[in-house]
């Protein structure tokens, strides 16, 4: 019963994480850039950021926890010393990156950077940027999601 809660929790936590990391890169992102100038995009991404962030905390913590507590439990860490096991290892590059993200540079160093950048020249350039590095993760997340359900199922 307690894998069936871990699995269940890790494929749901995954579910809110990378669909949240989908609607930030191809939906609110996209909306900013279209309906506001260059010079307000980025006051319009903090301020959604960061009712945004402490929830993408949650499930990426929870993400990782989840998947922690089914590796071991499993007996999987041998998987990690296979190339054939390539899902797994991106699973943990993938949340091992939003991890220092969220939990470290954001609140430490990126959200003062932003909040302080704002009414700043630079601030369409920065939202630019930030743009093209939520798709960039975004990429990986569909990648390493797609390859973890096949890999999970057997291909």
């Amino acid at each position: 019963m307690d894998l069936i809660l871990a699995r269940a929790l890790h494929v749901l936590s995954v579910l809110i994480w990378i669909g949240g990391v989908g609607f930030v890169t191809t939906a609110l992102m996209p909306g900013i850039r279209r309906a506001l100038p260059p010079q307000d995009r980025l006051a319009a991404f903090v301020q959604f950021e960061s009712r945004f962030a402490p929830q993408a905390r949650v499930w990426v913590g929870l993400a990782g926890l989840s998947g922690l507590y089914l590796i071991a439990k499993l007996g999987l860490w041998s998987r990690f010393t296979s190339a054939h096991f390539w899902w797994m290892h991106a699973m943990v590059a993938l949340w091992l990156i939003f991890a220092a993200i969220l939990y470290v540079l954001e609140p430490l160093v990126l959200h003062a950077r932003l909040k302080a950048a704002v009414d700043t020249p630079a601030s369409a350039a920065l939202f630019a940027r930030m743009h093209r590095l939520h798709q960039l993760l975004f990429a990986f997340a569909m990648i390493t999601v797609l390859g973890a359900v096949a890999g999970s199922h057997g291909l």
